[in-house]
């Protein structure tokens, strides 16, 4: 998922190199910039994660419909085992490329048009707007163009909602731009893109399309979506949490990503990534076998909506502009491991990048890297450029929570306690705990703490609590959000007024 690393919003040790050796053909042997490039990509890999105190790292090149080149670096987990190009990481929002493949399939089989209305297929869809409503059709599920918040209502995914609350909590969204005039990210959309395919497919959920359809005829046999399946592969990798300090690892948890389906899912490997980029970069043919027509792969990688001068956001894929060539790219992040697929379609070339570690940058930086060398395009030192992103970013997400110099009283939080709700949320109950108050939603049962921040004016974070254990450990001990009580004449706190870290904001009205 493009994802992020926080609720609401993506120790320098020796490296243990994996003992897997490279791949490199003889017949590419003599290509200068195929056989250059090894050596200069393996010391830029090795700094850029000491850099970022990145465990463990594996990288394919795909060129010629052939894994090329395939390297694993670092560790699984800290003090463990090497990482080679087996070792399983979660991908993250680079799922969304399998989803996008899957939609053309059925439109193949004619189960549906790209320019149906989704009201038709699905009856849980509503927007705010009644015209969007019914003008919103397949081929805008996955465009990035929905006029909606960036990232919206993903924070009460992480917080247990489940996907027919999240999807039908789109209908009281006030929407931030006109419909299809901008870029802004969402993931709940893709939800229900997979409950479209699912049903079209006359299958349980999204994930059973996948593997019939797309993990099966591939032979991506170490793939997989849930947290169990993970954890249960023998070579797999342990997710880390990124400061500026080191790395802190982190349990895994079915909540984020995989509650999320085809938004961020999925679990692979270099070696069956590998296969991916080969079926892309062969127009929705792997082996001589046709899967998705080019067609149909073809309106997956067309632009939809720009995201700058220089690049557009397509199906599952952003198109890339670059001074030599054209790079179809996905990334995707978890609260603990960072992805990077690229495609070259006209050099018939690809890589795949894996970390446990949540993507603050530094795959997309190799990633882009490598494809640059490639192209013979400038050379930017893209792991400085993100290393320096992501510090601004976490300092100013501390700065954002830190107690302000001069701090009103509280009042008393007794009045505060009662029962609130909100129209696409639900309920939430506010209850006394000591010196605190703690936020519950009644539909998961997500508990946030509310600290004293300054006056009515409380910072949230979610609870370790039951199921939620994990996430929390995720999340990391910040705040997440941000609650002030506002009171009525009578100066009754009649409205719990909700902001997460990204700036989405809920009121909650005392019932």
């Amino acid at each position: 998922m493009s994802d992020r690393s926080r609720l609401g919003s993506y120790a320098v040790f020796a490296l243990a190199m994996s003992v897997t050796t490279p791949v490199w053909p003889a017949d590419l042997q003599t290509d200068p910039v195929i056989e250059a490039l090894r050596p200069e990509a393996e010391t830029y890999i090795t700094a850029g994660m000491l850099k970022f105190d990145v465990p463990g790292l594996a990288i394919g090149i795909v060129v010629n419909d052939r894994l090329s080149y395939s390297k694993g670096f670092g560790v699984r987990r800290k003090s463990g085992l090497a990482v080679d190009p087996s070792t399983v990481f979660q991908i993250g929002s680079a799922t969304k490329s399998f989803l996008s493949a899957t939609m053309a399939l059925m439109v193949d089989r004619g189960k549906f048009r790209w320019d149906d209305r989704v009201l038709d297929l699905n009856e849980d869809f509503r927007l705010k707007d009644p015209w969007v409503t019914r003008e919103f059709r397949v081929f805008d599920l996955l465009a990035q163009r929905s006029g909606l918040p960036p990232y919206v209502n993903d924070a009460f995914g992480l917080l247990g909602l489940n996907g027919t609350l999240l999807i039908q909590s789109l209908r009281y969204v006030e929407p931030v731009s006109s419909f299809r005039s901008a870029f802004a990210y969402t993931n709940v959309t893709h939800i229900l893109a997979g409950r479209i395919v699912a049903k079209a497919a006359a299958t349980q959920d999204w994930n059973q399309v996948l593997q019939r359809e797309l993990l099966d005829p591939l032979g991506m046999r170490d793939t997989s979506y849930t947290a169990a399946a993970i954890e249960a592969a023998p070579n797999h990798a342990i997710g880390y949490r990124w400061t500026p300090n080191g790395t802190v690892e982190v349990s895994f948890t079915q909540i984020f990503p995989y509650d999320f389906d085809g938004a961020g899912d999925i679990n692979s490997n270099v070696e069956d990534a590998s296969r991916w980029l080969r079926f892309q970069l062969g127009a929705g043919s792997f082996e001589e076998r046709r899967i998705v027509s080019s067609e149909n792969i073809t309106v997956t990688h067309t632009p939809k909506v720009a995201i700058s001068d220089k690049a557009s956001y397509a199906m599952g894929w952003v198109v890339q502009q670059t001074p030599n060539g054209t790079i179809i790219w996905h990334n995707g992040g978890t609260t603990s491991f960072g992805a990077y697929f690229g495609l070259l379609p006209d050099k018939n070339a690809g890589v795949v990048v894996l970390t446990n570690e949540v993507n603050v940058g530094l795959p997309d930086a190799i990633g882009r890297w490598v494809l640059d060398r490639i192209l013979g395009n400038p050379k930017v030192d893209y792991v400085a450029e993100v290393y320096k992103a992501a510090s601004a970013s976490f300092e100013k997400a501390a700065k954002q929570f830190a107690p302000p110099a001069s701090r009103e009283p509280s009042p008393p939080i007794t009045p505060f306690a009662g029962r609130f709700k909100h129209p696409g949320i639900g309920e939430a109950t506010v209850s006394v705990d000591g010196n605190d108050l703690v936020m519950t939603l009644v539909a998961s049962g997500a508990k946030l703490k509310l600290a004293s921040w300054n006056g009515d004016v409380f910072t949230a974070q979610l609870m370790a609590t039951d199921k939620f254990l994990a996430v929390a450990e995720n999340l990391g001990p910040r705040p997440n959000a941000f609650v002030q009580f506002q009171m009525d004449a009578a100066a009754k706190p009649n409205l719990l007024h909700l902001v997460f870290d990204d700036g989405q904001a809920y009121d909650f009205t005392r019932e």
